[in-house]
Formats: structure tokens, sequence, C-alpha cells
């Protein structure tokens, strides 16, 4: 695909912020490039701790929720917590759930079935909270959109507490009301926002929530709630640290942008899942060989989030929600063990998904268009929105993958993933009489319309979008042009701190021009990987690895060069392959020994020679 490179030149004194805070001014250059700007704020990121972290009071309706709460369980009121099914969801049910047991409540929770309830709080669930004589009913990681679901439970006397992070519904014109149901309407910046009618709704996102940092997940505006809880009910400020690992799981599972506030609660978080008193988190570190070691975002977001994630896309999030709660230690192994044989089929799944996306792409003529719809009747529709992703990843588009409903011979369900410059949810909003429901964010989606509609919505989001053929050229953004020779382990020490990475907070990129490639071999049996021996313009010699397809890495080389210089290449022979480089420094050890090399994240060839 083509990409289109280029340096960030945002602009500081390096030297002085280096001076300052003891740090490589590269180090500098690219906390500057992440918008990280006077030294305040500087020294939050470098070194911001628990006590840094937002007051949650501060968040409008947080104290109201926790004060009906208290009151509820004073008068011994059944509680239920209605959460998500994902891994934000399971999350903080189990901090609500967790949190409320320790005030003695009288609290159970009830996760939706993914196929069976859909997304969020919907009518039959509060039916089965009233017939079970549930009282209260809090939301995690939903509610905010369920303003015909809470307004009934509202009418048959229920008091509803909502907890959520996700947008509100919203219209530009009096007119677009119309499409949405009723709510409690808060106008701001020309918008109409709608509120549902409950008793405390806790949502950063809310238009008037004075809380500064609105990219909090849903587990962690939970653990804000049960942090006033605690302090109404008078427990131990201590106690609610204890929260954090599950809090940082969960902001990194969901992809939240890992800038501010979860910056912070990430890195508290990550620190605490080594020494986790959580027989259920033990255990899943333990099927994922992963005991005893320091937990990074990635193996959150690509190891142990995955099998948490499985559980409610192939089976039951419930699954997942009784690991974490349960104290028995051959118990958590076996539903771990489960966890882990669930995404393993979760994986075989989406691959074969993935695969029909790309050939109907294919064959029907769909990648002329800027957003693409695929219609994929057979596949899972848990696993929508993974194969949303990996197509996004391949052609650089807004991507909506839409299913069959297993429920409905009428209904077809789907999510979408974006790209930097389209708001899924504000582009949808544009058509919401295409859809039966929808919700999400500007990354992400998901939505319920009827079968005969599929045509008209590929259609439609594509005549309303304004995306331009440039806006779908990838975007490389580098940190710094730097040679080889300024590789160190003292550097990438330096690199650690700004740890963890992921959305928002994105691993440091560097490039190298002309580098010359010296010897080459395809590892693995798989031949995902290729390790090289690589000489930069001033000829500093260090190994190279490229996590990629190593046969079609070679068939590119070929195309530039020609079969009989890269047969040199791949035999340790002097060749002229060179390429330019988009990599990341680490430190390779092994048997003791530590080693310098790079990982090359983007390369880029010379033309095909004429010969």
């Amino acid at each position: 695909m083509k990409e289109k490179w280029f340096i960030t030149a945002k602009r500081a004194d390096f030297q002085e912020i280096a001076r300052t805070f003891g740090i490589d001014p590269v180090t500098a250059r690219i906390i500057r490039n992440r918008d990280v700007v006077g030294e305040e704020a500087i020294r939050t990121y470098l070194l911001g701790s628990y006590e840094d972290l937002g007051d949650p009071e501060a968040l409008k309706d947080c104290r109201r929720a926790a004060e009906i709460l208290r009151g509820k369980i004073r008068e011994g009121k059944k509680i239920r917590i209605i959460g998500d099914y994902d891994i934000d969801g399971v999350n903080a049910s189990y901090i609500l759930w967790k949190g409320l047991a320790r005030c003695k409540a009288q609290a159970d929770c009830e996760i939706p079935d993914r196929m069976k309830d859909g997304y969020g709080l919907n009518l039959s669930l509060v039916q089965y909270a009233l017939e079970e004589g549930v009282d209260t009913i809090v939301t995690c990681d939903n509610g905010i959109s369920a303003l015909e679901q809470i307004a009934y439970a509202k009418a048959h006397g229920m008091t509803v507490i909502v907890t959520d992070h996700h947008e509100l519904l919203f219209a530009d014109k009096e007119e677009d009301l119309k499409q949405l149901p009723p709510g409690k309407e808060i106008r701001k910046d020309g918008r109409i926002f709608l509120l549902p009618a409950a008793d405390a709704v806790v949502n950063p996102k809310r238009p008037d929530c004075p809380y500064p940092y609105k990219k909090l997940c849903g587990a962690a505006v939970a653990w804000k709630l049960i942090q006033v809880l605690y302090r109404l009910m008078e427990i131990p400020r201590e106690e609610e640290k204890e929260f954090l690992e599950y809090a940082a799981f969960a902001t990194v599972g969901d992809v939240m942008d890992l800038d501010g506030e979860n910056r912070i609660l990430v890195k508290e978080g990550l620190r605490r899942f080594p020494g986790t008193k959580n027989p259920g988190l033990r255990a899943l570190m333990e099927v994922n060989k992963l005991a005893g070691q320091e937990i990074s975002s990635y193996q959150i977001g690509f190891v142990l989030g995955p099998c948490i994630n499985a559980s409610g896309r192939l089976d039951t999030a419930k699954r997942s929600l009784r690991l974490l709660q349960c104290q028995d230690r051959q118990e958590a192994l076996a539903l771990a063990s489960q966890l882990k044989a669930l995404n393993e089929e979760r994986k075989d799944l989406t691959m074969a998904a993935v695969e029909e996306a790309d050939r109907q792409i294919a064959v029907e003529g769909l990648a002329k268009d800027r957003v693409l719809v695929a219609y994929l009747p057979d596949c899972h529709e848990s696993i929508a929105g993974i194969v949303a992703g990996r197509i996004r990843e391949k052609y650089y588009r807004p991507v909506f993958v839409v299913t069959d409903s297993q429920e409905n011979q009428e209904e077809a369900k789907g999510s979408g993933r974006s790209i930097e410059g389209y708001s899924m949810f504000e582009e949808m909003v544009k058509c919401g009489d295409l859809f039966e429901k929808f919700g999400g964010h500007p990354m992400a989606a998901g939505f319920t319309l009827n079968r005969s509609r599929i045509d008209e919505m590929r259609r439609r989001l594509n005549d309303s979008c304004t995306l331009t053929w440039e806006d779908l050229i990838p975007k490389i953004r580098i940190d710094a042009a730097m040679p080889f020779h300024y590789i160190s382990e003292e550097l990438i020490s330096q690199l650690s701190l700004l740890e963890p990475f992921g959305k928002g907070n994105e691993k440091p990129q560097f490039a190298q021009k002309n580098v010359r490639l010296l010897r080459a071999r395809k590892l693995g049996k798989t031949g995902n990987a290729t390790k090289c021996l690589a000489a930069g313009e001033d000829g500093t010699v260090i190994e190279a690895l490229y996590f990629g397809d190593a046969d079609q890495f070679r068939q590119e080389l070929e195309t530039a060069f020609g079969e009989e210089e890269i047969h040199k290449l791949y035999h340790g022979l002097e060749n002229e392959a060179t390429l330019s480089v988009v990599y990341y420094p680490s430190l390779n050890e092994y048997q003791g020994r530590k080693s310098l090399q790079i990982v090359i994240k983007n390369y880029q060839l010379p033309p095909r020679r004429e010969r």
C-alpha cells in the first residue's frame, strides 16, 4: 500500500527540556511530538503518580449517584449492575460488584448476551429486573443511549444510575430530533444532546460535565463512582487502589488514548499485575505463560485482553466475569484455560471472515468506495468488529462489516472501525434513519438495521463522505531521522520512560534512509519474520528484524534489485540491496548477552531498475 512518510517537526527547546528532566534531547523531542507542552505537563507525563489522578467528585452526578447508592444500601434495596460483554464492560461490572459488596450492598450483576440481548440495556433486561424485585439498576459501559429503556424503568418505579463513557445521542437541527427517542435535552455549541431520564448520569462526555479529562473508559468511570461511595461509607482510601489493575486492563483493552489521566492510571495498574491478589487474573497470566512477568500494554492488548473478550464473542461474558470473581485456584485455572481456547477458536473464525471480506471487495469492485461496507451473512456477528479492523488495516478506509442477525431473519447487525479524520458515530448520525439501533465512538461503532437497507447504507455513507483520496493514504509519523550510531543502551532505557505505549502515546518511530542490507534470512516455519544485518549511511552495522510476510518482503526486493542480487543477499554475499526504513530500537538479550537491534516497522524500496 502506498504510504506517506513525514517527520513530525514540532518546535521546543529540546536541550533545555533535556537538562531540566535529565533526559536525552531525542526523548525530549518525542515528548513534544506527543503534544506534551510545559514543565508541569512534562513532569506529569514522566513522573505522574496516583496523586495526580483527577478528583472523582468533579464528575457530574458522581456524588449524587454515590449518595443514592448509600441510601439504597442502608434500606437493604436490591441493586442490579448491568454491564457489557467486552473487556471494558466486564471489568466495569467487576469493579461495581466488588465495590458494592465491600459496602455490604445487596447487589448482583447481569451482562447482556451478545446474540440474544445485543448491546447495552434493553427492555427485556429491565422487565427481568422488575420481575426479580430489583429496586435500582446501575449501568456500566452502557446506558447513555438507552433513552427508551430507562424511561420504561422509571415509569415502573425503578431507580436508575448510568455510568458510561460513550458519546451522547445528538441532533444538529430541531427536525432531526424526530429520528431520535425523547430524552432530556442539553444544548451546547449548536447541537442538541439527549440525556436519559436516569436519577444520575455519570459520563465525562456529558456536555455539562466539568471533569477535565474526557477519555476515561467505562471501567474507570465505574471506579470513580466506587471511590466516592467508599468515602461516603468511610472505607479507608487505600482500599480504592485495589481496582487500579482492572481499570488499567479495561483502558488498554478498550483501546483508549494513553495520554493524560489514562496514562497514569495504566502505569499504576500495570505495576500491580505481577503481584495481583486476584486468583482469576493470576490464572489467566499462568495459562498464557506470563506468570511472574512484568505486564506491558502490548500483553494486555494482544494476549490477555482477547481472552476476556472471547467469551463475550463466542460464549457468554459471564464466564469472564466469573473468572475475576472466583477465589479458588483450580476453578480459576479451568476458566482461564476455557477462555484461552475460545480465543484460539475466535482467531480461526476471524481469519476465514477476513479472507471472505477481502474476496468480496475484489470481486465486487468495492475498493473504489471511500467507505467500505462488506456484507458477510455467515460471519459470526461477534467478530464483525475485529474483521472490520483487519480490513481497515489493509485498505486504510473506514470499514463497516454487516452480518445476518441470528435472532431475526429480517435484521442485520454490524460493527465499524474508522480512520483518522472520519468520525464514525457522527457519520452514522447523518443517516440515522437507516438504523434500528446504533452507537459508538469516532473510531468505532455498532449497529442494527433491516437487511433490505444494506445497499442503501453503502450508498448513503459514501455519498455523504467528505474524505478525499489524499485522506486515504496512510500517514507514517516519524519522530526523528536518527542514524544507527546514535542508538545506545542508555537511549533504549530512556525510551522505556515513555511507556505505556498505545493509542494516543504511540511507540516512537525513527527513520534512516539508504540502509544497505548485508545479509538476510527468513525466520520461523510460518515465515512471518525476516532477520537482516543492516548498515547505516555512516557504516554503523546493526541487526534488524522485520515482522511481516517474509516471502513478500523477498519478492519486493527482487522486483527492485533483481533475483541475482537478492540471491546474494540471502547467502551473505556483497549485493546492491538498499532501502529506507522506519524503525524502533530495542535490546536483544540472549543467554546473558545483550546486543542492540532495530525492529523495522515500515520500509520503502527504490524504483525498479532497468536491466
